[in-house]
């Protein structure tokens, strides 16, 4: 993905990270934020790029509630295997939430490619 190999649905991206759409979400909307740089854990990152990183969730998270109708949203973080990481790179994941859905953290969807694309330029359309 950061290196080109695998498709993702890209929803942002800048000099330091990129806002893509998890291919299986908790609910619609559910994003991750990476780093560029190969950092396995966020212990592994300076704190100005640990403050840089977070700095990125306003305005993401803001794009993903307008397109999304979403009521609230969940951030989640995690580090090491005993944490859930599955993926050994650091990434947020920003998680919609709906008043008629309830705060799953463990079911997840299987979503089809035309749907995660119509989702993702939703978002995009939503970014200030």
């Amino acid at each position: 993905m950061l290196d080109g190999n695998l498709s993702c649905h890209m929803i942002y991206q800048d000099d330091d990270c990129i806002a893509i759409l998890d291919k299986y979400p908790i609910d619609n909307g559910h994003s991750l934020i990476i780093t560029k740089k190969p950092y396995e854990k966020i212990t592994d990152m300076d704190v100005d790029e640990v403050a840089k990183l977070f700095s990125k969730i306003p305005k993401i998270a803001n794009a993903i509630i307008k397109a999304t109708n979403a009521d609230a949203f969940s951030i989640a973080q995690n580090n090491g295997k005993a944490a859930k990481q599955i993926i050994p790179h650091v990434h947020i994941h920003i998680i919609p939430r709906y008043n008629m859905t309830g705060t799953l953290w463990t079911k997840r969807k299987i979503m089809k490619d035309n749907e995660l694309d119509i989702m993702a330029q939703k978002i995009k359309n939503c970014l200030e």
